[in-house]
């Protein structure tokens, strides 16, 4: 017996005799009591487990369950379906949760509305939603960088200022005409006009940041210049909520002066004593690789403490959330971390909460005479003319170009959730009336929604006025994954066009796949990824344009971006399949574990660049311009043998990269198909071969079998891609890998991909 059998047995006899025992006492203790079926001595069990489950969905924790489960879903589907029209997801969630409020579900399903929702559940869905809302604002306080803002202090005051001001006086003329109208019994006019301004006022720093990282414009002048006049526009616009919050809640102005005083001290010893204390306690916390626990321990103390005070002197505890995040150590890899724990299940989870409990609270049909529709078509249009006309306007005063203006007012017009959350704290202090809720909800929707598609207008109106350049140079974009493989690609770019490369433009890009924006973590990664390469390309005198973008699809950002920058020459990255079927053999052969911590304690099976797959397939069908596909496993240095395959008439145009390579390398060697027909009577290639016979040799195609082209150190291969599954047979025959540059032309010069002719692997002739 085997010691697995012999452990199997004790295991089985373990089992049957304590099961036994447990079974003898369990049955000789049933007389000590009577029986209680509720249903009575006759009901069956499966009665009996019916009974269970209709009383167990009673329970408040699976009412709350099923709420959730319900949220979750319709939210995720929504976001799903305005991101496929090119709308940020977080305004699909703001519409699912009115989809599922009485405008609606209420509507159109009263009674599944009514059994869904009861009217006491919704105060579970509200605490968790304000709870999901402190660790939001919170994570918005993370994001605020003070260095942005400090670069930029003079354009960002005045910026968000206006952006501020300006409807913030619209909203208060505005309160004058709809306050008796729409003001709740016994509110004040002062709390009314001023939550009004502030819904006029603020901007939605993430939608924001979202939408300038969609469109790269990140680490441009106009994108920093953007981000750092919203962040000035957040705190301006939350420290004037909090005083708004404490003139509402004190009654009376001098009453008021407490609160703001309160406030004003609070922020001053965040500032000086917290915000000294936490920088010099994580400076002995904050480790480059690992965060201590106690010093995160002490962080959500602080903020749990922050958001406490806050809410004891009255002014709200997000305010208290928003400036504990701000006051957090500045160390970026601290707050990267921070974020990266707390964003994705506050984005995740608790906010599409909050949106559903704002649907709950939204009656959209409420807006039901034209009176009401007008008053709403007022609102948007003074929101739009304040705070998209104030930015636009003070940034043509600041020195910036009408197209710049234009976008950021655009931008800075973005309401989305941060305009929710003031609404919800106006709506549950009793100052907003349902009809003035549901006006500002679809206020904050509509100038929300509108930022993409006059973000493009404003694109296309001004790409028109611009004059085209007849002395347009070449642009070459280089799209890299890994870091240390854009090395290679900058490599290989310099060998390929040597002298005429500082004639050409080259654009260095790096698509990063994320479903969400987080601007701290967008900063991040940019430098992580392309120190790398601007080292390098400072170290050889190449200049280069950075481009890096969040996107949910990285193939199709290719695409666009080599059509709206006209890129004539585009490099990616592959691995062959050859390598990905080693690694689905290894993983037949050794067990899924043993080979997961082996690829991971090696690196064995990790190959860099983009796979030949359908997505890098896309690619090459979709643009237009000429690709080059480098294959490689290793660190490129230099290289000293380099191989060119013509396979047909067309592929003559490899040669233009020869006058480049031969004063670099050991020898060239250019093979010829069969079915080149012209080759000798092009000048070129008797040219290369009477001007350097001691490193160029003429080779006939069947001979790439014959001579065994991985004895060959330092090889690189040049081959047209229409024969990609042909070279990787031939890699059969080869033991050392070379790097292998395939090369797809431009779509008027790809007959040979259109024909139906397929190269074969040549004979071995006996």
């Amino acid at each position: 017996m085997t010691k697995n059998q012999k452990d199997f047995s004790i295991y089985t006899i373990m089992l049957l005799v304590f099961g036994l025992l447990i079974f003898i006492g369990l049955k000789s203790g049933t007389y000590l009591h009577p029986s209680n079926n509720i249903l009575g001595p006759s009901t069956s069990p499966f009665v009996t487990f019916v009974y269970t489950i209709r009383e167990n969905l009673g329970t408040s924790v699976m009412v709350l369950l099923i709420q959730i489960i319900i949220i979750l879903f319709v939210c995720r589907l929504f976001s799903f379906l305005f991101n496929k029209i090119g709308q940020p997801g977080v305004i699909g969630e703001i519409v699912a949760g009115i989809i599922l409020g009485p405008s609606f579900l209420g509507h159109f399903f009263p009674n599944t509305f009514h059994l869904i929702f009861t009217k006491d559940s919704l105060i579970n869905i509200q605490l968790i939603s304000q709870i999901g809302l402190i660790l939001f604002m919170f994570v918005i306080g993370l994001e605020v960088d003070f260095r942005v803002l400090k670069n930029k202090i003079n354009e960002t005051l005045v910026i968000s200022h206006a952006g501020i001001l300006a409807p913030f006086l619209l909203g208060i003329i505005a309160s004058l005409f709809v306050y008796k109208e729409y003001a709740y019994a016994n509110t004040r006019f002062i709390p009314f006009a001023l939550f009004i301004g502030i819904s006029m006022s603020i901007t939605a720093f993430p939608v924001l940041a979202r939408i300038i990282q969609e469109r790269g414009l990140t680490y441009t002048p106009l994108g920093v210049l953007t981000i750092a006049s919203a962040a000035n526009d957040d705190v301006t616009a939350w420290c004037l909520l909090a005083i708004v919050i404490a003139i509402a809640k004190a009654g009376t102005f001098i009453s008021s002066l407490f609160a703001v005083a309160c406030t004003i001290l609070y922020i001053l010893f965040m500032f000086f004593i917290i915000r000294p204390f936490l920088k010099k306690i994580g400076a002995y916390y904050i480790h480059k690789e690992n965060i201590n626990k106690n010093f995160i321990s002490l962080t959500f103390l602080t903020l749990i403490l922050s958001a406490t005070f806050t809410q004891l002197i009255g002014i709200h505890a997000l305010f208290g959330a928003f400036i504990a995040g701000v006051v957090m150590p500045s160390d970026q890899h601290f707050r990267h971390a921070m974020m990266n724990k707390i964003e994705d299940v506050t984005l995740a989870f608790f906010l599409p909460l909050f949106f559903a409990y704002t649907g709950l609270n939204t009656n959209v049909l409420l807006i039901n005479s034209w009176h009401m529709v007008l008053t709403c078509i007022v609102f948007i249009a003074l929101a739009v003319l304040g705070k998209f006309g104030g930015c636009a306007i003070s940034a043509r005063l600041v020195g910036e170009s009408w197209h710049d203006s234009l976008t950021i007012g655009i931008l800075m017009n973005t309401r989305g959730l941060m305009e929710l959350v003031a609404l919800n704290i106006g709506y549950e202090m009793g100052i907003l009336s349902q009809s003035i809720f549901a006006i500002l909800v679809i206020m904050a929707l509509v100038t929300t929604f509108m930022t993409t598609p006059t973000l493009r207008l404003i694109t296309k109106l001004f790409s028109q006025a611009k004059p085209t350049s007849h002395n347009k140079s070449e642009k070459i974009l280089l799209c890299f994954g890994d870091p240390q493989n854009s090395l290679n690609f900058l490599s290989i770019i310099q060998f390929i066009f040597g002298k005429d490369l500082p004639k050409k433009e080259l654009i260095a890009s790096h698509f990063t796949h994320s479903a969400c924006l987080n601007t701290m973590s967008s900063e991040h990664y940019f430098q992580e990824n392309f120190n790398p390469i601007i080292t390098e390309s400072e170290r050889r005198h190449i200049q280069i344009t950075k481009y890096y973008k969040l996107t949910e699809n990285i193939a199709n950002e290719i695409v666009n971006t080599t059509q709206k920058e006209n890129i004539d020459y585009l490099f990616i990255g592959a691995t062959s399949r050859r390598n990905r079927n080693q690694k689905k053999n290894y993983i037949r052969k050794t067990s899924l574990l043993r080979s997961f911590l082996k690829n991971i304690k090696e690196k064995s099976l990790t190959l860099s660049g983009i796979t030949i797959t359908n997505k890098t397939q896309e690619i090459l069908n979709r643009v237009d311009c000429m690709v080059f596909i480098l294959m490689d496993t290793h660190k490129i240095d230099f290289i000293l043998n380099v191989s060119i395959i013509i396979d047909r008439d067309e592929d003559i145009q490899l040669l233009m990269c020869i006058k480049n390579i031969l004063p670099f390398v050991k020898s060239l060697r250019i093979y010829l198909s069969e079915s080149v027909n012209n080759y000798k009577k092009d000048n070129r290639i008797n040219q290369i071969l009477l001007d350097n016979p001691q490193k160029v040799g003429l080779h006939q195609y069947r001979e790439l079998i014959e001579l065994n082209l991985g004895k060959y150190n330092k090889h690189l291969i040049i081959a047209p891609y229409v024969i990609f599954d042909t070279i990787l047979k031939l890699q059969k025959k080869i033991q050392q890998q070379p790097t292998y540059l395939f090369v797809q032309y431009r779509k008027e010069n790809k007959q040979a991909q259109d024909s139906d002719q397929v190269i074969q692997e040549p004979e071995r002739e006996p």
